[in-house]
């Protein structure tokens, strides 16, 4: 059993909010997570200067983690700090946005990308490129908290549905607030194309790597 690493940027002390992410990918993939939230982010990361804030914060978190994990998951769609980290660190890491993206390609040519708010986050709209067909965000919603009440529910099932009349062929939650809403099931039933969790992918795709790595060094000794 690997050990994974994943970080919150939304900062909590509710233990169950906290590990909401890592039940997700351990359920997935059998192997043992540890979350930690960044510190002093109770709205998780929703603008540039959030996103600005947050990055040494994830550094700081996932310089700590390496030491005892075999992999790290950076859960949020604009994956701060994603390229430092990979240059710095010697296990792999993986950035929900980017992740979530490549599974989307995978799966269809003409993608809808459910945000938190208008913007796409850059890490989500490099992947994708042209592929980026359409984005649609919860009306009312502004911040990771605004999606965890009954009207930010209510609302990203409407964005949904605007995503399909725009006929998309796959939908990427780019936002990994809606992982914690556990709304993914619902949104496949509501749907008539297949949806992507970005935290899922990025699990999977950790974990992936690590088993390859793994392989390698059995091959090696």
């Amino acid at each position: 059993m690997a050990h994974i690493g994943l970080i919150r940027v939304l900062s909590t002390t509710d233990r169950r909010l906290l590990n909401a992410h890592g039940r997700v990918v351990r359920d997935a993939t059998g192997h043992r997570v540890t979350s930690r939230a960044v510190a002093d982010q109770p709205h998780g990361i929703h603008d540039d200067a959030s996103h600005d804030a947050a990055a040494p914060k994830v550094r700081s978190v996932a310089d700590s983690l390496s030491r005892e994990v075999d992999g790290i998951l950076i859960s949020c769609s604009s994956d701060p700090a994603l390229d430092e980290l990979r240059e710095t660190l010697s296990v792999p890491v993986v950035g929900a946005g980017s992740a979530g993206a490549a599974a989307a390609l995978s799966l269809g040519t003409r993608v809808g990308v459910l945000t938190l708010n208008s913007a796409t986050p850059g890490a989500v709209s490099r992947v994708l490129g042209r592929h980026l067909l359409a984005a649609e965000s919860p009306h009312g919603v502004l911040t990771t908290s605004d999606l965890l009440t009954p009207s930010g529910v209510f609302e990203t099932y409407r964005a949904a549905e605007r995503l399909l009349n725009a006929d998309v062929d796959v939908i990427l939650q780019a936002c990994t607030g809606l992982t914690s809403m556990g709304v993914a099931a619902e949104l496949r039933r509501r749907s008539s194309v297949p949806v992507v969790d970005a935290v899922l992918a990025a699990g999977t795709a950790l974990a992936t790597e690590i088993s390859a790595r793994r392989q390698l060094e059995m091959r090696v000794s």
